[in-house]
């Protein structure tokens, strides 16, 4: 009985410290808008109409989970952009990233400013370890928390490989939306917040 309740206990203690808590910490104002794209913003836009801030307390290594929490957050106040925000030590001077806390500005960009946000193909890392992955026969390797990005052809064939021997490979013809995928140890699979579909169990990647 006693180890019992050790191990609950346990197990209770390794879930609070993995809890993640993503909540809307400002608003400044709403966005009435249909935009189901969330962009990160470009340092050159300059006239994005501000909405407020998220906070997000806890680590995780599941980055597709905490991104589709920030995003029904996000979109609650009916944003379609993005930019990280820092926190700052006394004097001033910006803190580095911390993935078990950090701040994210909420914005609301007009669609004819993100016009270079569309036609792209992503592929996200795993949060823990480099990865090898192919695109169309050409060699990447993905750090943790890292992504690439790559401009698609309406109609074109891409082939996506994890290069390893029980590794997933997906192949997908682009059409004028983007495309999502996820790269982690154990898959490969599509992003399901993108326009991907695909969930091939045979390797690394989820599309």
């Amino acid at each position: 009985m006693i180890k019992n309740l050790a191990v609950a206990i346990s197990i209770f203690c390794i879930h609070l410290c993995n809890a993640q808590n993503v909540y809307l910490s400002k608003v400044e104002k709403t966005n009435d808008n249909t935009d189901k794209f969330l962009y990160k913003k470009a340092e050159t836009i300059t006239d994005a109409e501000y909405l407020g801030e998220i906070e997000v307390q806890g680590f995780s290594k599941d980055d597709a989970a905490v991104f589709s929490l920030i995003y029904k957050k996000a979109k609650e106040i009916g944003a379609n952009t993005f930019s990280f925000k820092p926190f700052e030590n006394i004097e001033g001077t910006p803190q580095p990233f911390n993935p078990a806390n950090y701040k994210i500005a909420l914005y609301y960009t007009p669609k004819e400013k993100l016009k270079d946000q569309e036609g792209k193909l992503y592929v996200f890392a795993s949060s823990d370890k480099e990865q090898k992955i192919s695109i169309n026969k050409k060699d990447y390797l993905l750090s943790p928390r890292s992504y690439l990005t790559q401009d698609i052809i309406p109609g074109e064939v891409y082939i996506i490989s994890t290069k390893k021997l029980l590794g997933s490979t997906i192949k997908v013809q682009a059409n004028k939306e983007n495309l999502y995928f996820q790269v982690s140890s154990l898959r490969v699979k599509s992003d399901t917040s993108g326009a991907g579909g695909l969930n091939l169990k045979s390797g690394d990647i989820v599309g």
